[in-house]
Order: structure tokens, then C-alpha cells, then sequence
């Protein structure tokens, strides 16, 4: 039996990179997965891949009341939400604090921060409902450090939110058995990534003790241990995934 069997999951920005490799792992640990993302073709196609587990629907991560319709129907395909997984992110633009527009700053923290609000305000009632819960909410290591090798006050202000407001929620709903965590990579190889930097490593290579890019297949190793019973002491917690980055 999977480590995730029985248990009903969402995902977001899981079309593509990290999202859709939690995806897979998922289904393979037995879950029944609603994925979600603004890319419906590629999350369509992806569904398809993984089997009847799993269903995609389209999806504003910044809107609540798109979140509402989401949760609505993650109880119709599968029942109470046992997991969710806050994975949609964007960079945007990589500039310094007085370069960066206003518009350009609330963007990010829309995608970035404010979905992973309205996310946990949506699904939590389910996962009361359920008697159970596990909450990841993906950060990055600009929520740990921000010198992390690109200047962007908007991105570094959101990911130190998200793991602050982790910890919120998990003194808030522990006594409910809902855990929640923050994950914080370091560079994985997404497209994300290479969109952002223009080469697959190059010069950030030269910042990372192990010497080389993570896969996605490797955070979603951490994903899934926080997910699943086998960190059922573990809540409240920031977990780094970054090769040493930030140790140095």
C-alpha cells in the first residue's frame, strides 16, 4: 500500500517542473490528486498521463474565489482534502528595490504569498471535515537568505512570508491534526529556472557546495515525507533543500 493511499490531494502549478513531478509521486504512493494550473493543455495532458487518480482543472491560485471552486471540486472527484501542496510560484522581474514597480511587486506577492493564504483559508475546512492534514507550502531559500544570487526584493518579501505564515497556521491547527510545512529549494532544474537564468547551470553551479542542479524528482522526496504519516511529529517547520547553499 502507498504511503498516500486514501488521502485526496491538491496541487498547484502542476502543468509543469516541480508541481507535476509532486504529481506523479503522488499517484504513485496511491493518492488521488486534483492538479491545478493556469496551463490547461499541459495540465490536461498530464491528468491523462497519470490515470482516473487524477484530475486537472484550471486555476487562478490569486483568486478566492476560484480556490472555493477548487476545493468544491477536489470533495466531488475524491472527498475531504487530506493534502495540500502550495506549489505555484513565479520569480518575476529580477531587479533591485528601486527598480521594482509597484506593479511588478504586488504581482509577485499575489502569486507568491497571497495564493498560499487563500489556499490554506479555502482547504482548511475541508481537512477539518477530514480529521486529518497535511499543508506544504513551497518557499524557496530567498525565504531563508536573501542574498541567493538574483536581486528581487518582491520575490524574497514573498517567500519569507510564506514561511512565517506556515508557522501561523501551524500553531493555529495543530490541536486539529493539521500539520503544515515549508519547503525551501535551492536551484532545481525547471523550466522556471532556465527561463530565469537563460542556461541550464552555468554560473550558479559556482554557488553550490554539491556542484551541480537538483531535479525535481528530489524535492518531490521531500514533498512526499511531509505529506505522509511518516513525519506525523514534524509541523511548524522550515525544511531547506539546497546542496549546502545556505550553509555557506
Amino acid at each position: 500500500m502507498g504511503k498516500l493511499a486514501g488521502r485526496t490531494a491538491i496541487i498547484t502549478g502542476a502543468s509543469r517542473g516541480m508541481g507535476a513531478s509532486h504529481a506523479r509521486r503522488f499517484i504513485a504512493e496511491g493518492a488521488k490528486v486534483l492538479l491545478t494550473d493556469l496551463r490547461q493543455e499541459a495540465g490536461e495532458a498530464l491528468a491523462e498521463e497519470l490515470g482516473p487518480n487524477a484530475k486537472f482543472i484550471e486555476h487562478d491560485v490569486t483568486s478566492a474565489a476560484d480556490w472555493q471552486r477548487v476545493v468544491a471540486a477536489a470533495e466531488e472527484f475524491f472527498g475531504p482534502v487530506n493534502v495540500l501542496v502550495n506549489n505555484a510560484g513565479i520569480l518575476g522581474v529580477m531587479a533591485k528595490t528601486a527598480d521594482v514597480t509597484e506593479e511588478d511587486y504586488l504581482k509577485v506577492c499575489d502569486v507568491n504569498q497571497h495564493s498560499v493564504y487563500y489556499g490554506m483559508h479555502a482547504v482548511i475546512p475541508s481537512m477539518l471535515k477530514g480529521g486529518r492534514g497535511s499543508i506544504v507550502n513551497i518557499s524557496s531559500i530567498a525565504g531563508i537568505v536573501a542574498n541567493y544570487g538574483f536581486p528581487s526584493l518582491a520575490y524574497v518579501a514573498s517567500k519569507f512570508a510564506v514561511r512565517g505564515m506556515t508557522k501561523a497556521a501551524a500553531v493555529e491547527y495543530g490541536p486539529d491534526n493539521i500539520r503544515v510545512n515549508s519547503v525551501h529549494p535551492g536551484f532545481i532544474m525547471t523550466p522556471m529556472m532556465v527561463e530565469a537564468t537563460n542556461e541550464e547551470g552555468g554560473d550558479a553551479l559556482l554557488q553550490i557546495p554539491l556542484r551541480r542542479i537538483a531535479e525535481p524528482e528530489e524535492v518531490s522526496n521531500l514533498v512526499l515525507f511531509l505529506a505522509c504519516d511518516e513525519s506525523s511529529y514534524i509541523s511548524g517547520a522550515e525544511h531547506v533543500i539546497d546542496a549546502g547553499m545556505t550553509a555557506q
